[in-house]
Formats: C-alpha cells, structure tokens, sequence
C-alpha cells in the first residue's frame, strides 16, 4: 500500500495544473497481486503434507509457504528498487549484464559449484538459498534482444547482419542450458528472443526460417533423447498401465486431480492428490492442484489474470513505441510474451495439452530466484509505463 500511496502522491508533484492521472496501471498492479495472493494460497495447501512423508519429514508444514513468503518479500523489495531505475540505464548495461549472466550458467557446469538435483545442474548454492541462472536469463534475454531490435533497426530485413548475430548468441545460451539440462527454459528463452524479433519487425522469410528451424532442432533433441522420447509418448497415452506408472505419472495424477475438482472443486485444503500422490505438487503441478480444489473456476480465474497482465504489459510496450520510446516498448512486450508463454506451457502441461516439461507458474508456483525474477520483470513493465505517463502529464520520463 505504500508503493501505491507514494505513486499516487507523486502524481499530483508532476503537474498539477495538467492532470491527476494515475502514473501506475491499477488492473496490472491489481492482477500481478491477485496471482502471488493466490500462489502463497496455493503453495500453503500443497506443501502443507509434505512433512507427513519421509522425504520432507524433518521441514515442518510451514516451511514450504514460509519460504516462499520470505522470497516473495525480498522480490517486493528488488522490485521496488529495479522500478526506480530508469529503463535508459538498463539499456547501456546490457553487455555487463549479459555477459555476467553467461558467467553464471558456465559456473553451474563446473564440477563442485553447480548443485545437481533429480539429475540436472541447475543451481548455485548462496548459503540457505539456491540460485538459478536460467531464471535470470529469461529476463536478460528480454533486454538483450530489445536492445539487440533497436540497436539493428535498419538490418533486420538482413539473414548475414539482422538474424545470425543474435541466432550466434541465443545459440550459446541455448548450448548451456542443454548441458544443464533445462529444455524448458531454453523453450521460453527462444520464444522471448523470437517474440521480440517479430515484434520489432524482422523480416517475415528469416522469422519463418528461424521458426522452422528451432521446431526441427527442438524435435530432433527430443529424439535424440530416450527419457524424453519416452515422454512424449506417455503424453500421448497418459492411461496405459506402463505409461501410467512410468513417464506420466505426473500426467495422470494431474489429471485425476483436475477431474475430481469439476466445476467448482473439492474445497480449499481437500486436495486428495496432493498427499504424496502429484509429485511437485507445489511448483510445477500446482494447477492441479487448483483444479482439484476450486475447480474449473479456479483454473479459469488464474488464465484470467494472467490474460490481464499480458495484455497490460503488451499495452503498455504499444504506448511506449508511440511515445517513440522503443527500447521500452520492446522490453515490456518480451516480458508479456514471457509470461504468456511459460504460463501457457505450464498450465498445458497439467491439463495433458503438452507434453510434461519442468516448468513453473510465473507468481504462483512456489520458488526462490524465479519469483524474484517474475517481480522484477513486472518493475520494469510498470517502470515502462510510469515513463510513459510522466511524458504524458508534461513532465521528465
């Protein structure tokens, strides 16, 4: 309430002679908050009966939600500080930015500092906390390539000098992921990276290309690799008894759950399928449990909501691009393709529409360094449309 308090305050110092506008989107700080309102729910009920088991036994039922509240504050805080930076400055910052990133995806490689779980190295180990890089290159990726778009305006109708720069660089980030490996973040890193290309204006035959060719690589990984070849195929027969017991057992159960839930759940805190049946039922499969438990309202609420934050940052990026403030427009518009897209993977995975990826809900799903992440990503879109309001009350952006 203070942010809000101190925004508004500031919008009578601007110029007040002019207008009174608001310089904060309300339905994007209104939906933002509904979501990790939501997710703190939500990340309660499903770990609550994780203690019960032998895996969790000696975390306490708490732990799991009071973690997550703890990340949830330091994003407030992180955010609260990225918003009063202007987006100019991260502009200019981008190499240091990008290449510091690449540094901490290398370091998670090297045998001793990166931290393996369930068989992929993904994270480096802050004392109490664990710190995922790709996490941090799903926002990076969204600046680079704003800046990569304006920096190369007048070349991308080029293959040789608007396309294969950044293909050189997405390349690389994409190398390391897969040596981690994390398919799904390397899935939402292209798709923010062709997002912002398309957005701001590559050619149409080098966009289709490069569409062409990332499904062919993306299928050619997925056949290349037998565990997720035996993925694909459970997804596509979730009810046989192999399959079911096998490589989509995240899949029935996600789906059970759903199935119980109906129209309107089974009641908050009844999930059945949470007691240790849905691995992960607090971060990647945590829409199942919303199924199960509110039901199909509850889902329809949350696509909602994340509909209402999408469209607000790609309105927000349209007012920037018409104020001629592009690098801005571009940045808030990656990070509406980013939420789209990895809300839209995520939920399609629990609803047996995708094939199973590891994938987290952007401001639900229970998280360290990728809450933070969601949170800084919304400072800058509402840093965005804060300069674009300034302009537009008559005052410095």
């Amino acid at each position: 309430m203070s942010f809000v308090a101190t925004l508004t305050q500031s919008s009578t110092t601007v110029n007040p002679n002019r207008t009174l506008m608001r310089l904060y989107d309300l339905a994007l700080i209104v939906a933002a908050s509904a979501l990790v309102a939501m997710g703190l729910l939500m990340v309660y009920s499903a770990s609550i009966a994780l203690a019960d088991g032998p895996k969790y036994a000696n975390y306490g039922r708490y732990f799991f939600v009071m973690r997550h509240s703890i990340f949830v504050v330091v994003g407030i805080m992180v955010a609260l500080v990225v918003w009063t930076i202007p987006l100019s400055w991260w502009q200019k910052m981008i190499w240091p930015l990008f290449g510091m990133t690449m540094v901490l995806l290398m370091l998670v490689l090297m045998p001793g500092i990166g931290r393996e779980v369930n068989g992929a190295t993904r994270w480096l180990s802050l004392g109490p906390v664990n710190f995922q890089p790709s996490e941090l290159m799903k926002l990076v990726s969204v600046l680079f390539a704003a800046a990569y778009v304006l920096r190369k305006q007048h070349q991308l109708h080029s293959f040789v000098h608007g396309f294969l720069p950044m293909a050189f660089a997405m390349g690389f980030v994409g190398l390391l992921l897969l040596l981690e490996p994390d398919l799904g973040a390397l899935i939402v890193i292209m798709a923010i990276a062709m997002g912002v290309l398309f957005l701001g204006g590559i050619n149409a035959k080098v966009f289709s290309f490069l569409v062409l060719v990332l499904m062919s690589m993306f299928l050619l990984l997925i056949w290349a690799s037998p565990w997720r070849r035996a993925r694909l195929f459970a997804y596509l027969d979730p009810w046989d008894d192999a399959n079911m017991y096998g490589s989509a057992y995240q899949l029935s159960h996600s789906l059970i759950a759903i199935g119980r839930g109906e129209w309107f759940g089974v009641g908050l805190g009844s999930s059945v399928e949470k007691l240790h049946y849905l691995p992960e039922a607090h971060t990647d499969f945590i829409v199942s449990v919303i199924g199960e438990e509110l039901g199909f309202v509850g889902i329809a609420l949350v696509v909602v909501l994340f509909a209402i934050v999408v469209w607000r940052a790609f309105e927000i990026g349209r007012q920037s691009i018409a104020l001629d403030r592009v690098f801005n427009g571009l940045v808030a518009q990656g990070i509406g393709v980013w939420f789209a897209v990895q809300a839209f993977i995520n939920m399609g995975v629990c609803l047996g529409l995708l094939p199973t990826k590891g994938l987290t809900l952007p401001l639900v799903s229970y998280g360290g360094s990728g809450i933070v992440m969601n949170f800084v990503a919304l400072a800058l879109v509402a840093r965005a449309d804060y300069e674009n309001r300034s302009m537009m009350c008559g005052g410095r952006a």
